[in-house]
Order: C-alpha cells, then sequence, then structure tokens
C-alpha cells in the first residue's frame, strides 16, 4: 500500500529530526485556545496545591499536537516525562518496569492507548487510582499478591479512538480534552512560525494558500512546508512564493480544499459504484483497499468537517456539496 504524505500518521526521519518545530510552552502553543486556557488553569492549580497533575485524556484525529502538548505540559509543570504507546506495552511486566521508574510528580505519556492490551489495562487501575502496583507472585495454591507503593505521577493518554476505550480506563481521567482541526488562521501562523525555525522566507499569501490546503492538521502543514521548500530551492530563490506554492501544491495532486486522490477516490467510489447509496465503512475500505481505521481516522474527519461526507445509520453517503466539489451532478 502506497504511502500518502497527507496521512498525518506518517513519520519520516526528518519530522524526527526537525523537533525544533514543536512549541515547548503554552504560550508558544498555537491554537487550540480552550484546551490551552483550560490546561494552564489545571497545572497552575496543580502546582500551588504541590500535588501532581490530574491524568489527562487528550484525543482528535492525528497530528493535531497530542504529542506535542503532553510534552508542554510536563514543561510547564517542570517534571520529566517516559514516552510509550500502547501496542509497545506488550505485557505486564512492561506496565510495571515504566511505573516503578517513575520519580513523583514524574508525566508518563502513553500514545494510542486505545491499542493497550485489556489485561494490561487492569493493572493500570490501581496505579492510576490508589498510585499503587498490584504484583503476583507465583502460580496456583501458592500465589500470592504484592502491593508496591508508586510516586504520584499523571498519566497523559492520547488517542484518536475516544470510543474505543473502555469506560473504567476513560472514567479514571480527571481531564478530558478534545483537539479539534485547526482555522486556516492558526494554520498559517503555525507555518509561519515553521518558516522561520527553518530560515525560509515565506510570503503571507503563500503561508495561507498551504493552510487552506493542510486539511486543519499541523503536521501535514510542516511536511508540506518542506516539500514546497524543495520546489522553491529549485524553480526559484528559495524563497516561499505564492506561485511556486500553487505549482507545488498541485504536483502534490492536493486540490484547493486539501483533497487528494484518496479523498476523492473515496467520494467517487460511493457516487459511481454504489450509485450515491449508503456505504459501510468495511465495505468502502475493502473496495479502496484501505485500512478501515485510516478511513475512518485520517480521511473521514476533514471530508465531514467541511461538508461533502456524512454517516447515516446505514453508512456513508456523499453530501450535494461534494457532488459539486467534483463536477458531478447531484440526484437525490
Amino acid at each position: 500500500m502506497e504511502e500518502n504524505i497527507l496521512n498525518p500518521n506518517l513519520i519520516e526521519d526528518e519530522d524526527l529530526a526537525e523537533v525544533s518545530l514543536r512549541p515547548k510552552r503554552l504560550s508558544e502553543y498555537i491554537g487550540q485556545t480552550r484546551v490551552k486556557e483550560s490546561m494552564k488553569v489545571y497545572i497552575e492549580a496543580a502546582k500551588k496545591r504541590g500535588e501532581s497533575l490530574d491524568h489527562v485524556l487528550l484525543y482528535g484525529p492525528p497530528g493535531l499536537g497530542k504529542t506535542t502538548l503532553s510534552n508542554i505540559i510536563a514543561n510547564e509543570l517542570e517534571s520529566n516525562i517516559k514516552v510509550t504507546s500502547g501496542p509497545a506495552i506488550e505485557r505486564p511486566g512492561d506496565l510495571a518496569a515504566l511505573l516503578t521508574n517513575l520519580s513523583e510528580n514524574d508525566v508518563l505519556f502513553i500514545d494510542e492507548i486505545h491499542r493497550l492490551n485489556k489485561s494490561i489495562e487492569e493493572i493500570l487501575y490501581p496505579a492510576l487510582e490508589d498510585f499503587c502496583l498490584d504484583i503476583i507472585i507465583g502460580k496456583g495454591p501458592t500465589a500470592k499478591s504484592i502491593r508496591l507503593d508508586l510516586p504520584k505521577f499523571t498519566l497523559i493518554g492520547a488517542t484518536t479512538r475516544v470510543g474505543a476505550l473502555a469506560a473504567p480506563l476513560r472514567d479514571r481521567f480527571g481531564i478530558v480534552e478534545k483537539l479539534e482541526l485547526y482555522s486556516v488562521k492558526d494554520l498559517t501562523t503555525i507555518i509561519e512560525r515553521s518558516s522561520e525555525i527553518l530560515g525560509l522566507k515565506v510570503e503571507k499569501e503563500a503561508a495561507k494558500e498551504l493552510a487552506k490546503r493542510s486539511r486543519g492538521t499541523p503536521r501535514i502543514a510542516n511536511r508540506l512546508l518542506k516539500r514546497i521548500r524543495d520546489y522553491a530551492m529549485v524553480l526559484g530563490d528559495g524563497s516561499l512564493t505564492l506561485d511556486i506554492t500553487k505549482i507545488a501544491l498541485d504536483k502534490l495532486d492536493i486540490d484547493d480544499l486539501g483533497l487528494d486522490d484518496m479523498d476523492r477516490k473515496i467520494l467517487e467510489t460511493i457516487i459511481y459504484k454504489y450509485k450515491g447509496k449508503p456505504v459501510g465503512a468495511d465495505t468502502l475500505a475493502a473496495t479502496l483497499n484501505e485500512e478501515v481505521t485510516t478511513i475512518e481516522d485520517v480521511y473521514e474527519p476533514y471530508l465531514m468537517q467541511i461538508g461533502f461526507l456524512a454517516r447515516t445509520p446505514k453508512g456513508r453517503i456523499v453530501t450535494a456539496a461534494g457532488y459539486e466539489h467534483l463536477g458531478i451532478e447531484y440526484i437525490n
């Protein structure tokens, strides 16, 4: 399956190398105003009480800055952060090792927390509620349980699928925040900031054009910025002008609203192959040879936000606006 530049789950080597693009403090964090203001209050209150911050659950589509915000929270708390992911914690011993190596008021960040094994979740419950760890030693009748006290810590969980979290786990988070897709204005500011860090000269209109085609996602905006930089170096003097930005984005097959080939395939498959009738996610994914989670997490949120796709009890349908964007006559 071909990787897609607009897939915010895609992580390139240069993304890892240029972590300097990530803000370090809440004052530098652009967008997500409501979440940012709430977190500022919670963090300040925890610091004044001399307590660890309540456990935090961040959810929303990929690429919106959940990992970045988690690191910022740790910085604001002046705490160390340990980073892992749900799939990486395979055995109870893996979780026990993480928890017992934490220090007082440390932050433990678990990405894709919805993918935690159920047996791991059960060990996590007393750790979150009572800051203790129950370890079973031995097997059968001779087995005995030992309880270890843990330092007070803050768990930050990140997920793109909050509905996939078990209710008992979800209920143990004192702070639950949803990250929304970004506005063109905020993305323009992010692009200008990233350009400055990368030493690029970018026209205001070029930054705005890139923001319009970035699907409301900072990770995609920064990735496209690097690709346009390549075109600017080859076709011009290295400056990001509006003309070069449009040429580069057209070459990347990204239209005026940020839709790429897969977005159009999704809409056209529903319209042509299924005659505009409702289509289930599994059927759509099988037809397009794509993962169901990719359809639901990467493509659907943006197509629904711009009003081109709608979910009904019977499945996905393309709206009149979606037909119009593709230049296809809408028949209700």
